[in-house]
């Protein structure tokens, strides 16, 4: 057995032998913020992928894109489709490509009251704001209104928040956070964004 195979082992079974079960650990469903920021690859994907394990246990779920506009065809859009899963695009297109900021921002703010009314309808069982933290950041959309609305959402909802630079009041208020960090990306080697991996 190798040195390697043999320490797991001792530590794998040695953390069976620790583990019990929480006795303070809530049963049942309790609706989350979770938020997926940081510079690294993932953070949508990561949403996407809950969102076809909701669909899969029967919770009605929604995707709202803040930066990808109402008739953007991706991967993620033609698995959507096949799955029967409500999206909306918001936005038009990449900040850094828009030709209006006033515009790109006006649009999220009026994103943002389409994402809030379902938020508030309490039709959904899990909802994806895509992109949201820059709107957030960029005080395009304002954090009391956001946080009034996710205080005023129904139990179990859960609400899924994607994106760089988490506002720390955000990072604060959500139950699960989780920061991509970059390791290494093809791109920089001069691989450029392949489709069905980045778009």
């Amino acid at each position: 057995m190798s040195e390697r195979r043999e320490k797991a082992m001792r530590e794998l079974t040695e953390q069976r032998d620790a583990h019990q079960k929480r006795e303070d650990v809530s049963k049942g469903r309790r609706g989350l913020v979770i938020v997926n920021t940081g510079n690294g690859k993932g953070k949508s994907t990561a949403a996407l992928g809950l969102m076809m394990r909701a669909n899969g246990r029967g919770l009605k779920t929604k995707l709202f894109q803040f930066l990808k506009h109402e008739n953007a065809k991706f991967g993620e859009h033609r698995s959507l489709d096949a799955l029967e899963i409500e999206y909306q695009g918001l936005g038009d297109g990449f900040t850094w490509r828009s030709k209006d900021l006033d515009n790109t921002a006006a649009l999220a703010a009026e994103g943002w009251e389409t994402a809030k009314a379902a938020i508030l309808g309490g039709e959904y069982d899990l909802i994806v704001l895509d992109e949201f933290t820059y709107p957030l950041t960029y005080g395009w959309v304002e954090w009391a209104d956001v946080q009034a609305t996710l205080d005023a959402r129904h139990p179990d909802m859960h609400v899924v928040i994607t994106g760089r630079s988490a506002l720390p009041e955000l990072i604060a208020y959500a139950q699960t956070v989780t920061e991509m960090q970059p390791v290494k990306h093809a791109f920089d080697t001069g691989i450029g964004a392949q489709a069905g991996i980045e778009h």
